[in-house]
């Protein structure tokens, strides 16, 4: 039997059961949706509860009747059947509610980014890693989670040499986000003649989407930007260089590397922002 925090789940479900209640009394709407957002977090948590405890208070009864000497045989031999799948059915509650009582990570609801490569076994592999995209875009879609293909490679025999994809869905980093890792299958497959049985492995990354601000605070950093944003432009003059300087220069840095520029430091000013302590070259 698994030990679980009784106290945590006792306090869950009471608070559960408070926001059910302050929702049913209608309260003003920028509460109402405070409590909705809470009350979505905690719904799961809370079903696994009153399900757990049900499960619990069942097994209970069944015991009671195994030990009352008045059950008959055909009874008896019923809630004997019984306890088993209830047993089991306790443990594998218990099991879920670990996983749902672990503090949770601040990137748990956000989208995820999915990227499957094939690894050794050459064709095979490339099947394997179909087969794997197959099975993660089947269960997105029980999980009513929307899959959006970003770049893909092809096997020669079928399947993927490297798939990426992105999940969109409410709580869907948290449930792909153990999937990471080296997955390895042994089987004939289908580009075998002779029968014989081929390991093949795929790699696979679940990262969580980034947010990308695109808020411009002040005219300095609009002027980086926008220099920024130029240099590529200005890149088959000759020579290829524009001169980007600000005090923003971690700024200036990303803009710079994100292009694939190379950064020196220099004293002349650029021509669009004005500001001279860096200088962007091709």
């Amino acid at each position: 039997m698994i030990d679980l925090p009784r106290d945590r789940m006792d306090q869950v479900l009471k608070r559960f059961e408070l926001i059910e209640t302050q929702m049913a009394a209608g309260p003003e709407p920028d509460v109402y949706v405070k409590l909705a957002s809470e009350y979505s977090e905690l719904q799961e948590v809370a079903g696994k509860i009153r399900e757990l405890r049900q499960a619990e208070a069942e097994l209970d009864d069944l015991k009671s009747m195994l030990a009352d000497p008045a059950t008959d045989k055909e009874m008896r031999e019923l809630a004997e059947a019984d306890v088993e799948g209830v047993e089991g059915r306790i443990e594998t509650l218990g099991e879920e509610m670990q996983i749902l009582l672990l503090p949770k990570d601040e990137a748990d609801d956000k989208n995820a980014i999915l990227e499957i490569r094939a690894g050794t076994g050459g064709d095979e592999a490339a099947l394997f890693a179909g087969d794997l995209f197959r099975m993660y875009e089947r269960y997105a879609a029980e999980k009513g989670w929307r899959v959006e293909v970003v770049s893909v490679s092809e096997g020669e025999a079928g399947g993927y040499k490297e798939i990426i994809a992105t999940v969109s869905g409410r709580g869907v980093f948290s449930r792909l986000k153990f999937e990471s890792g080296v997955h390895r299958v042994q089987r004939v497959p289908a580009t075998e003649a002779q029968g014989r049985i081929h390991t093949s492995a795929a790699t696979v990354a679940v990262l969580p989407e980034a947010k990308i601000s695109t808020s411009i605070s002040s005219p300095t950093t609009s002027a980086l930007i926008r220099c920024a944003l130029r240099v590529r432009a200005d890149s088959t003059s000759t020579p290829p260089i524009r001169r980007c300087a600000s005090p923003i220069s971690q700024l200036a840095l990303s803009c710079c590397r994100r292009r694939s520029l190379s950064i020196r430091t220099g004293p002349a000013p650029c021509r669009s922002c004005g500001h001279a302590s860096l200088t962007c070259s091709a």
